[in-house]
């Protein structure tokens, strides 16, 4: 038998998609994040004068991405989202990605935040790994969601972060 835990596996341990029909359309926000390491301030990147930034372009990644994570993650519900936002802030280990998403659904947009971050991640490390081939994404992690049947909830300070 499977854990009862798991939402997305049956009674006979077979992966399933969870049935959200029954439940009231809420206001649900989550806010995620990640760290890009690498010996290169990714905020400091600039495109070419007629092009997109490696920043302006890692963030419309993230918001689409945020867009399309039911086409990405298997089992994730497509949500209509209303508020989907993308910041590359200078970290002293190189930068750190975070991300906000809205929605009013039946359920939860963590798994978008999470997309949102990785994709502007990502799309950020191939802008650098030409200059520094060690650069890397660490600790996709939710900060914080709200609305839904289970309520609020924060990670609690001290994020810790990989090597």
């Amino acid at each position: 038998m499977s854990d009862p835990a798991l939402s997305h596996v049956d009674d006979e341990g077979k992966v399933k998609m969870v049935d959200v029909a029954a439940k009231t359309p809420t206001r649900r926000v989550a806010e995620a994040s990640c760290l890009i390491v690498s010996s290169i301030d990714p905020t400091t990147l600039s495109g070419p004068a007629d092009g997109l930034s490696p920043l302006t372009a890692a963030r419309l990644a993230g918001i689409f991405a945020a867009k399309n994570t039911a086409n990405l993650i298997p089992l994730c519900h497509p949500l209509a989202l209303h508020d989907v936002s993308v910041d590359i802030e200078r970290h002293a280990r190189g930068a750190e990605v975070r991300s906000r998403v809205v929605t009013v659904d039946r359920t939860g947009v963590e798994m978008e935040a999470l997309t949102a971050c990785a994709f502007a991640a990502l799309s950020l490390v191939n802008a650098l790994l030409e200059r520094d081939p060690t650069a890397s994404v660490h600790d996709a992690v939710v900060l914080s969601k709200s609305g839904g049947a289970s309520g609020d909830w924060t990670r609690a300070a001290g994020v810790v972060r990989a090597p």
